[in-house]
């Protein structure tokens, strides 16, 4: 795209909201309705809930700082440029050529915060490195429920190194074929976001732990350290890394798998998620859902508790 020209219009209809949060790595906002609301990443100030973005409406607003508008604005404002250039940093980012259809992100998924969309040229390339320096023994592993031994074999621990992911407990993410595309960094001093992820990781594409599973049963969960737990509690384990099972995800679970059953969170969106899940993966294969006890994750129950549940069905 010439420098000297975008079409507004065309990137407003082709990038969705989901796709520049998760850019911006915003994966800290609470789904409720089709809204997203949590602390304002623009202003960064108090106001845990000030922040709202419409999802059917691509729009946002923040009721504290007053930023408010679609996706151009939300980056005009991030970046600190004009809206023109913030279209021109769309366009780059999404791939934007004039053809809504053509761009990252078009295709619309729930998440409960910052899924990535599916896209139709979005690739997770493999990295060339690998974090050194990770301790899979540290304190807050153990305090979660995790062994060393759980952690050592899902390669989980404290990044001690230099980089983004300092100061985090990192875990690696591979693509179906065991190749590491990524390393997800989850703060444990309480800082923002939550959970890292690179920027251009395109989650929807993966299923987190998939190349290490070969039987024809499998749970599914939401997030890394639910499938620690359940897959630490004997039960070969997949996390969907969010609350949104994408087109790609479907895909690779109806080829590999027979049976599905389907443990999300206890909470509004996981219910909503685990109904999306019956619904779209009982056309194509035995699932059922275990109902996780409200306001609960699967990693908050005991092994005892996880094997109990699971060796009923």
């Amino acid at each position: 795209m010439q420098d000297n020209w975008v079409d507004f219009k065309a990137v407003k209809a082709a990038v969705n909201f989901r796709s520049v949060l998760d850019h911006y790595q915003v994966n800290w906002l609470r789904e409720k309705g089709d809204e997203l609301r949590g602390c304002c990443p623009i202003h960064q100030g108090e106001g845990q809930s000030s922040f709202h973005v419409n999802l059917s409406k691509n729009a946002f607003h923040c009721f504290s700082c007053k930023a408010h508008g679609n996706v151009l604005d939300f980056v005009a404002a991030m970046e600190k440029c004009s809206v023109r250039h913030a279209a021109i940093k769309l366009a780059e980012w999404f791939t934007v050529s004039g053809e809504p259809a053509a761009a990252a992100g078009n295709k619309k998924t729930t998440d409960n915060g910052g899924g990535v969309e599916d896209t139709k040229t979005a690739v997770n390339k493999p990295l060339t490195f690998q974090l050194k320096s990770v301790d899979s023994s540290h304190t807050y592993l153990s305090e979660r429920g995790i062994s060393k031994e759980t952690a050592e074999y899902f390669g989980v621990g404290f990044f001690s190194g230099k980089g983004s992911m300092n100061g985090r407990i990192v875990i690696p993410i591979h693509n179906q074929h065991g190749e590491l595309v990524a390393y997800a960094g989850r703060a444990i001093d309480g800082s923002e976001p939550r959970y890292k992820l690179p920027a251009g990781f395109h989650k929807s594409l993966e299923l987190f732990n998939l190349h290490r599973v070969t039987e024809p049963e499998v749970v599914l969960v939401e997030g890394f350290f639910d499938c620690l737990k359940v897959q630490q509690a004997g039960f070969p384990t997949l996390a969907l890394m969010g609350s949104t099972l994408s087109a790609a995800q479907e895909g690779l679970l109806e080829a590999r798998f027979e049976r599905v059953i389907v443990m999300l969170d206890g909470d509004e969106p996981g219910r909503a998620a685990e109904i999306e899940c019956l619904t779209r993966l009982g056309a194509r294969m035995w699932v059922r859902a275990i109902m996780v006890p409200e306001g609960k994750q699967p990693d908050q129950l005991s092994s005892e508790e996880l094997r109990q549940v699971l060796q009923s069905l």
